[in-house]
């Protein structure tokens, strides 16, 4: 007997067929054979939205050799990922291989080791249709939204713009943002910082009340300066001090949109590239000692579930690695707060062998990987271990009128955080041990000092913080989020500035013009509301056909009355316009965005065709002729640096150059990155470098 196993990609092809010996082949599919086609509406709108499905171009030889291992085989399973796309390339497979759909002809792995695949070969199954249905909904409404509204935004704003049903809230979200920010009015603040002595050790407070316990707000100069004034000369004493104790508690293990947040803050990676990594990770990467081996467990999942041998398998090593003392008193359990259609099948992201350490792991693959494999072991063991226990301290400080108080910690046990903290994208609250204090110490006053502040408006969006508002808006799902942000970069609709996420002139005309004319398109509540469908679909309580339909006539009959109501109407992009003068006809130029990226181009077009190389000049001087220094981009987008004089000076590095200067010749430093990050000098005959303390 012969069975046929498909799969989507090689990579797992190879880890699989390790582990099911003789009597299987197993083969990839190489991701999905069929689709819409890509020139034509291909949905039967007058017929329950019937798809027309037709083989993918360029899939010719790879369906033929399917067909033909199929013929030759006495059983075919299908074994693509655990999750709507996965169960939909198995429907397509079984369709163009003339599987019969009733049979229990699919298989899934949670995790690509003996045991997954054993477990999963064990329990065979019919193809899941109201998993299908779900990814075939989601498939039309994207469809109908791209191929009915991009050729109305070619007419009113530009031809070649695209739209798309769950990317245009996306761009709904970044654009509110900048709004938010650009109408921000900023107040002043003052902040009174006492540092202050006791028994020759230094700390600081800050004012925080009147005598008789009123907030303080210090809003001007006038006021900071009469209240430091009153204190000339006052003594300081402790008035109270309170003691307690605080406990931290890990982080839960990572889903997706967690594993992308965190890889965004720590790495700078895209959520493309987290999930290009958890992907190869998933797949199998050969081990020494292990051979091919998948390292991780399904990566796209919403679950915190956790298999009970997992756990012991963390917990084990836990107490080899640090004592008994780090390992929580039971297995912690993790639940999702609002969690509605959590796909409780899979586990949370977790190391399919919690015994093998990241250290082990890097000695036989790097680069992304290698850094994503230690963030998802070094979370899923912290998830396990012991809270972060401390001593704290808060004492108010007397001094004439007013209260300042200090506030300060002490860890008397470090728990899960000898392992593993969570990264974030606000700054830290500053606190440090204080010094031993007693009520009615006195105390001596080293410096008071007075700080203007002024509110900060909402920052931009990272790409950690979009994802994290739309899970929480619950726009897209844990397979959505990356391919969503790509999309709308990608479009010229956002742009990312130093990892920051702001909207491109483009984008904003484009929001507006479908938040006047298709509301629906771009609320985020009738998106969430949308997606919460499509999960009732999976769970096989409403039909698919009828969900798109409730979406699409209301949006087919806003479609004609918006081009009836703008019947002549274009609308204008403004352009960006510089103070680099155009040397042929003496205008001011403005930037463009053009395939290769953005660039300067004279606005006279057609009369002047001037067009000018965008750059973007960064701190220092060239170490070869003194120069400006400027970034660029490489054909392939990576950045470098360069001379601004070239080609007359042809300085070029990878390396960032900073506003520090060489202690040695006063040249610029360039920060060096890698494992051996480090400050270095470029000025030929210098060789200074001083490594970067991480």
């Amino acid at each position: 007997m012969s069975t046929l196993v498909i799969v989507e990609s090689p990579a797992k092809a190879k880890t699989i067929r390790k582990y099911l010996g003789d009597g299987y082949d197993v083969t990839a599919s190489m991701g999905h054979i069929r689709d819409l086609p890509q020139n034509l509406l291909g949905i039967d709108v007058e017929h329950n939205y019937k798809p027309m499905y037709i083989n993918i171009a360029g899939k010719e030889k790879t369906i033929k050799e399917l067909k033909s291992k199929a013929a030759q085989s006495d059983a075919v399973l299908l074994a693509t990922d655990p999750d709507r796309e996965g169960e939909a390339i198995s429907w397509h497979l079984a369709n163009l291989l003339g599987l019969d759909t009733s049979q229990q002809n699919r298989v899934t792995f949670g995790e690509i080791t003996k045991k997954g695949i054993s477990e999963g070969m064990a329990h065979p199954r019919t193809i899941d249709m109201a998993l299908f249905d779900a990814q075939q909904a989601r498939r039309v409404l994207d469809r109908l939204v791209g191929y009915k509204l991009s050729p109305f935004l070619w007419k009113k704003v530009r031809r070649g713009l695209s739209a798309g049903r769950v990317q245009s809230v996306a761009v709904r979200l970044i654009v509110d943002r900048e709004r938010e920010i650009e109408a921000f009015i900023p107040e002043e603040y003052w902040n009174l910082d006492a540092t202050l002595l006791a028994e020759g050790k230094q700390f600081v407070a800050r004012l925080h009340t009147d005598a008789a316990g009123k907030r303080l707000q210090v809003t001007n100069a006038e006021q900071a300066e009469a209240i430091t004034a009153s204190l000339q000369g006052k003594p300081y004493s402790v008035k109270t001090v309170k003691k307690g104790k605080r406990k931290r508690s890990p982080a839960p293990p990572f889903i997706t949109s967690t594993l992308q947040q965190e890889a965004s803050r720590r790495f700078g990676f895209t959520g493309t590239r987290t999930m290009r990594a958890a992907q190869a990770l998933y797949e199998g990467m050969e081990i020494k000692g292990h051979g091919t081996l998948g390292l991780i467990t399904y990566m796209r999942t919403d679950s915190l579930r956790l298999a009970d041998e997992a756990v012991d398998g963390a917990r084990e090593y836990i107490t080899g690695a640090f004592g008994a003392q780090y390992v929580y008193g039971k297995k912690r359990v993790y639940k999702r707060k609002g969690a509605t259609n959590a796909q409780d099948a899979h586990e949370a992201i977790r190391p399919t062998l919690p015994s093998l350490t990241p250290d082990e792991v890097e000695k036989s693959i790097s680069g992304d990987e290698a850094k994503l494999y230690r963030l998802i072991w070094s979370r899923f063991t912290a998830s396990q271990m012991s809270d972060c226990e401390m001593d704290t301290v808060t004492a108010d400080i007397a001094a004439g009128d007013y209260l300042f108080r200090a506030s300060g910690f002490t860890v008397t046990f470090d728990g899960f955080t000898a392992l593993y903290e969570e990264a974030s994208d606000e700054a830290a609250r500053k606190e440090t041990a204080l010094p031993p204090l007693n009520e009615g110490m006195p105390l001596e006053l080293k410096e008071l000092k007075a700080d203007q502040k002024f509110t900060q408006p909402p920052p931009r969006f990272t790409e950690a913080a979009l994802i994290r508002a739309l899970e929480e808006n619950g726009i897209g799902r844990p397979s959505t989020y990356a391919p969503i942000i790509k999309t709308v970069v990608d479009r010229g609709y956002v742009e990312r500035d130093e990892k920051k996420l702001m909207p491109t002139a483009l984008g904003i005309v484009v929001n507006d013009l479908l938040a006047e004319r298709f509301p629906t398109i771009v609320d985020v509540k009738f998106s969430a509301g949308m997606e919460q469908e499509l999960d009732k679909v999976e769970d096989g309580e409403a039909d698919w056909v009828k969900a798109v339909d409730s979406f699409y006539q209301p949006f087919s009959k806003r479609l004609k009355e918006a081009e009836a109501e703008m019947e002549g109407q274009k609308l204008k992009v403004p352009e960006e316009v510089t103070d680099v003068v155009c040397e042929k006809c003496g205008r001011n130029m403005v930037i463009k965005t053009g395939r290769y990226g953005k660039f300067l181009a004279c606005p006279g077009f057609p009369e002047c065709k001037n067009t000018k190389q965008l750059v973007r000049e960064m701190p220092g001087v060239c170490p070869k002729d003194g120069g400006k220094l400027v970034l660029r981009r490489s054909a392939k987008g990576r950045i470098f640096y360069g001379c601004g004089n070239y080609p007359k000076c042809d300085f070029i590095t990878w390396d960032e150059p900073t506003a520090e200067v060489c202690p040695q010749c006063g040249s610029t430093l360039f920060k060096k990155g890698g494992k051996a990050a480090a400050m270095v000098c470029h000025k030929e005959g210098c060789g200074y470098s001083k490594p970067i303390e991480k």
